[in-house]
């Protein structure tokens, strides 16, 4: 496989390359630049109160306010495509979608190659390989959600809902945060948790 690197990532091929600086034409935010608003390092986060102040660049290099969350009760998710744990997650969270949309469900997930190298493509990549797995939840342009350059949701998301121990940090793929109608984050669920387990807490939010 063809690696070309971008701002110190790997993008799997030319077709990745193009789409990456096609998106960064339309959007510098794609690529990490923006303005200091709404930079990863930016400690504006800090002082957001719900779930809904914040936005990110969907699958096809959209930006997306979470507005459009706004009264749904929400699950957010970081995914990978090479990960022991993805054929359950795709699997069930696939289920808890079909089953709960018409009550308000929805469930933002945002593929991250921090964790064992497990989401190496490129959006274009991935959509391929969402598509193939019947996915129709939301889908966000890879991020890191862990680190300088973790995006500002995820600084937020992980003080607003920490880990064991007080580490706070996500620690695999498929860590699963749930947020009210209210967009504020009330439980969040381990790697090893798989979704159905999720299902009486859903409920109790409708």
């Amino acid at each position: 496989m063809e690696l070309v690197l971008v701002r110190g990532r790997f993008l799997a091929n030319r077709h990745c390359l193009n789409i990456a600086f096609s998106r960064f034409l339309q959007n510098p935010l794609t690529l990490g630049i923006n303005s200091s608003k709404n930079m990863s390092t930016s400690d504006d986060w800090k002082d957001k109160k719900t779930f809904y102040e914040f936005s990110a660049t969907d699958i096809d290099g959209n930006l997306v306010s979470f507005e459009k969350y706004r009264g749904k009760p929400t699950i957010v998710v970081n995914v990978a495509t090479n990960c022991g744990y993805t054929k359950s997650n795709y699997k069930e969270l696939n289920e808890l979608y079909s089953k709960y949309e018409g009550q308000g469900l929805r469930i933002a997930a945002f593929p991250c190659n921090q964790f064992g190298g497990q989401e190496p493509g490129c959006d274009v990549d991935i959509k391929e390989f969402i598509k193939k797995k019947g996915v129709h939840f939301d889908m966000y342009s890879k991020v890191d959600v862990n680190g300088d350059n973790a995006i500002p949701l995820y600084k937020w998301l992980k003080k607003q809902q920490g880990g064991i121990l007080g580490f706070d940090s996500i620690k695999w793929n498929f860590t699963k945060f749930l947020i009210n109608k209210e967009g504020v984050p009330v439980k969040r669920f381990a790697p090893n948790d798989e979704p159905n387990v999720m299902e009486p807490d859903i409920k109790n939010l409708f």
